[in-house]
């Protein structure tokens, strides 16, 4: 059972859950990256519940990297999902997706997500978005240990 996550992926396309993993794993091999096939899988995983339910939950990723189109739970019910948990809702939120339709961005921003990003077409345009945001996310951005529910003394 993986406890420790940096980046939770939720992405049902294969080819670019391995494409964003990839590209993520550039930025830095050191990444622990949990990937997910759906928004039920997530929010089990994030909950602690069903085939989840021996995972810490005190420990919580550093980001969240998700996809809107999704079977069983979609991106923009997901994250409605997250943002209700008091729990989760600190946790920095990246739509990934291919919609460019103003209504899954603003349904997106009214509940509160970090960033809505339209994936690159292009394999080296794509690769270098995932990596940049990556770095960014990990390398850059600072969160109270306190607001992660994690106590560990490292620099998350």
């Amino acid at each position: 059972m993986k406890n420790d996550v940096d980046i939770l992926l939720v992405e049902d396309t294969a080819s670019d859950a391995e494409l964003t993993i990839r590209a993520l794993k550039k930025g830095s091999a050191a990444y622990r990256i949990v990937h997910l096939w759906d928004g039920k899988e997530a929010f089990d995983f994030l909950m602690g519940i069903g085939s989840y339910k021996d995972r810490d939950v005190n420990v919580t990723p550093r980001v969240i990297l998700m996809d809107l189109k999704m079977p069983r739970v979609t991106g923009v019910q997901l994250l409605a999902l997250i943002k209700q948990e008091k729990a989760l809702r600190t946790i920095p939120i990246v739509i990934l997706t291919s919609s460019k339709e103003d209504p899954d961005m603003e349904a997106c921003y009214n509940l509160g997500i970090n960033s809505y990003i339209v994936k690159p077409v292009g394999f080296d345009d794509f690769t270098n978005a995932v990596s940049t945001l990556g770095l960014y996310w990990m390398n850059h951005n600072e969160v109270p240990l306190k607001l992660t529910g994690n106590d560990r003394a490292d620099k998350r």
